[in-house]
């Protein structure tokens, strides 16, 4: 692709906890972070931060005046940050840049301004500079005092490890030596539930895991949302401090035939997979850590697309969203911190549901995003 590029730190806060330690913790653990909670009158199963994390969250809100009317996709991102910072050794000289997505944005606030306006007639002050997109970088370039370029965008589920594309782009220009990149999603509001059950794919399972994310003999859709924020931090070249090598990177797009799907043997995962491959050797890959939503199409059209790349030789599968829910625009992030820590700890993390096959050695791992729109991204990780 590429020259390498090394991921020197990872800070993230989610339904796993907000410390590495923590976080793998809890992934060794064979339970879910789901909970039912209720959204006008109705109970739905989400996956919310701790109690110690909203903690955390609502310390960091009371630190700063300003930071009392911003939107939980920009405490999230901004707690993350500097954990990453702080772990990475940034200080704001190092000028570097930041890039961090949301597939939707300050959901909270926009429903709260928009209800707002219904009952008054009226937009509050500060209504447009706390939901536009923009306001992630720019509050974490604020809060980091970072001088770099810092960007903002929404790529829907695959917006964080676009992010990861564009912050090695920079470094490779040359333009810059350092760039922060994630995704921060914090959608458990009224509006975006009673959209995705729009969509007949959200989960109302009484099983033991209600979120069946990989199980390709599933008879109807689980998906559940969830929330937090995933952060990481780039250097150019192999540091000594590096805790995974980003090798190769690919994205695609399809054309689609409906707004949502992607076709059924997901040729946009075929060309990103490719693409992040390279001339590497498809059986080297050890491990992949599926998008899998928990939808039937979804997760289905994923793994046909694995088959027909990696034909000699199936990597061993695995996803998070069985544990964490669907992040949207920070799944991807949640989903590379996954796979940096089983290089970490040399464990493969499965699927308690589905049989798996375990590798030996976790050697290279892939890590797919796509969202809406068929924007597929794979990103190949090595030790």
């Amino acid at each position: 692709m590429i020259k390498p590029i090394s991921i020197t730190a990872i800070g993230s806060v989610s339904p796993l906890g907000d410390s590495l330690d923590e976080v793998w913790s809890n992934y060794k653990k064979n339970t879910h972070f789901f909970q039912k909670k209720i959204f006008v009158k109705e109970e739905e199963w989400v996956a919310s931060l701790s109690k110690k994390s909203i903690a955390e969250i609502d310390k960091l809100k009371q630190s700063d005046s300003k930071y009392k009317n911003l939107d939980n996709t920009v405490l999230f991102a901004l707690l993350a940050s500097r954990m990453a910072m702080k772990m990475a050794g940034w200080t704001a000289q190092d000028n570097f840049g930041i890039n961090m997505g949301s597939s939707r944005g300050a959901t909270a606030l926009f429903e709260k301004y928009h209800q707002e306006y219904l009952q008054e007639s009226k937009a509050s002050t500060l209504s447009s500079p706390t939901t536009t997109l923009g306001n992630i970088s720019s509050w974490l370039a604020h809060d980091l005092q970072t001088q770099g370029p810092e960007i903002s965008h929404s790529i829907t589920c695959s917006t964080a490890l676009h992010a990861l594309l564009n912050g090695i782009v920079w470094i490779q220009s040359g333009m810059v030596h350092k760039f922060m990149v994630g995704g921060s999603e914090a959608p458990l509001t009224p509006f975006t539930l009673a959209q995705i059950k729009a969509l007949k794919i959200y989960s109302n399972s009484v099983e033991d895991y209600p979120c069946q994310a990989l199980n390709l003999k599933k008879k109807r859709n689980s998906m559940i949302l969830g929330e937090g924020a995933s952060v990481a931090c780039l250097e150019n070249g192999i540091t000594q401090n590096a805790l995974a090598i980003v090798e190769g990177v690919g994205y695609a797009t399809e054309i689609l035939k409906h707004n949502i799907s992607i076709s059924s043997d997901a040729e946009c995962f075929q060309r990103s997979m490719k693409m992040a491959l390279g001339n590497t050797n498809p059986d080297e890959v050890d491990v992949i850590v599926m998008h899998a939503p928990g939808t039937i199409k979804g997760d289905l059209s994923e793994f046909k697309a694995i088959e027909k790349v990696f034909c000699n030789k199936t990597p061993s599968l695995t996803t998070n969203k069985w544990k964490v829910g669907h992040t949207f625009g920070a799944s991807g992030a949640l989903s590379l911190e996954f796979a940096v820590l089983m290089l970490l700890n040399q464990e493969f993390i499965p699927v308690p549901f589905i049989e798996s096959t375990k590798p030996l050695k976790i050697r290279k791992i892939m890590v797919n995003a796509v969202g809406f729109g068929g924007n597929a991204v794979s990103i190949l990780l090595s030790k």
